[in-house]
């Protein structure tokens, strides 16, 4: 498939997909954000890749909106369109996903650019890099997801501090509040990001899936229904070629060899 706004390939079970318009800091213009969707989807449904990396190129993750693309003054901009039809689309595809998203936040992250990496399921960030929300500066509401990671990742009063007062979260202070999984220098930050995709392409692709699904139903579910669901899924589990090469591995004291199935 060939891009223009993101950089996409498949390597070794890796799907990486790099947001390319470093010029602009990797803000999402309508193209940028119909390639991306279309890499995601590409990514979900190619059992070539067990894993996604989602990156920026240049010094940024994704300032989010593209605001050259914002109306002339006087006119007016259908924002419910957008979310409908570009964000949000994009937002359930990453969540719904069966394979591991990891986002490496090499650079600011701001605005829809942020709920895109807080829609990750892992979070790797280079020390230099910051979280900013963006959007209350240009009298917005967050939007793609935000109002629902943010309370979630960081209680009610630090979520509406955010949102609202619009300071950027360094790196450490982003992992300090459990925003993101990992910190790595700029120079160490490539090799962090490779080592944790290596990782989880090697992993059990299935198994990733029923967790990723099952964490995400916790969140809302009753303990009982849990229970239930985690009977079902544990019965699948032990169903799959991967959970008899683990137990195979652990009596033969060596590492397994995952198939993803």
């Amino acid at each position: 498939m060939s891009y223009e706004t993101i950089l996409y390939q498949v390597t070794d079970g890796i799907a990486r997909i790099t947001l390319n318009r470093p010029e602009v800091f990797n803000a999402c213009n309508e193209q940028l954000t119909s390639e991306l969707r279309a890499a995601l989807e590409h990514a979900a449904n190619t059992e070539e890749a067990r894993c996604v990396v989602l990156t920026g190129a240049g010094r940024a993750f994704c300032s989010g909106q593209d605001l050259k693309e914002a109306p002339e003054p006087g006119s007016q901009r259908d924002l419910r369109d957008s979310l409908q039809r570009r964000y949000n689309p994009i937002i359930r595809l990453m969540r719904q996903m069966p394979k591991p998203i990891i986002a490496g936040i090499n650079g600011v992250a701001a605005g829809a650019g942020l709920s895109l990496a807080l829609a990750a399921d892992i979070r790797i960030m280079s020390t230099d890099a910051r979280l900013v929300e963006a959007f209350i500066a240009i009298a917005l509401i967050p939007d793609s997801g935000a109002t629902f990671f943010y309370p979630r990742m960081l209680g009610y009063a630090k979520a509406f501090e955010f949102a609202t007062l619009n300071k950027p979260i360094s790196a450490e202070e982003a992992y300090r509040l459990g925003m993101v999984n990992m910190l790595a220098s700029p120079r160490a930050f490539p090799r962090a990001l490779e080592a944790i995709a290596r990782r989880y392409a090697e992993g059990p692709t299935q198994t990733y899936a029923y967790v990723k699904m099952l964490l995400q139903r916790g969140m809302v579910a009753t303990l009982d229904e849990m229970l239930q669901l985690e009977e079902e899924y544990q019965q699948r589990a032990g169903s799959s070629e991967d959970y008899r090469e683990g137990v195979a591995a652990f009596r033969e004291k060596r590492s397994p060899r995952f198939v993803g199935r």
